[in-house]
């Protein structure tokens, strides 16, 4: 997928994330079922990661460098990336403290928390569209918590299928409540 593709599929799935989102009535959005996270949580989850993502690409990329070292192979394609999450998670993988969400209770507001889950999906796609080139993307790695040490161009792959399994679960949660 090139920088242009990963930012179209981006923007695809986190606008049917925000549509998906828009039309769950607030007490619904909010409800904990049985030790799982809410939707709200849910959606915090993607707002934490996303912004975590963003943050690869607005760092010089000396830093980057620095912090993940030069990649010694080539990017995963797209599905070899979702499935080793997907093993990742088969396995007992889960988010880890940084990025799991504290309860949010209804107080909070669902406009407040979509107004700050639009900022972050609109701040991953202004930064990796203005901060990184193509040959960037398969040059420099990250630090994921889950599969380890990613190129900027898997870290793009994983935003937007880790997006797409949360919409599924948020799917899933609006169905049975």
């Amino acid at each position: 997928m090139t920088k242009t593709e990963i930012i179209q599929d981006a923007e695809k799935i986190f606008s049917r994330f925000s549509q998906t989102c828009s039309v769950i009535d607030e007490p619904v959005f909010f409800n904990r079922p049985d030790e799982k996270w809410s939707v709200a949580e849910n959606v915090q989850h993607i707002i934490i990661s996303t912004n975590m993502s963003s943050l690869a690409w607005y760092l010089p990329r000396f830093v980057v460098r620095w912090m993940a070292g030069k990649p010694n192979r080539n990017s995963r394609t797209y599905d070899e990336l979702k499935d080793k999450y997907y093993k990742k998670l088969a396995d007992g993988g889960r988010a880890s403290a940084r990025f799991v969400p504290k309860p949010i209770e209804i107080k909070y507001g669902k406009q407040k928390l979509m107004d700050n889950w639009n900022k972050a999906a609109a701040k991953f796609i202004n930064t990796l569209t203005k901060n990184r080139t193509e040959d960037d993307l398969d040059n420099y790695l990250v630090k994921h918590p889950l599969l380890g040490r990613i190129t900027l161009r898997e870290l793009g792959y994983f935003t937007i299928f880790h997006t797409e399994h949360h919409l599924h679960t948020i799917e899933k949660l609006t169905k049975t409540t």
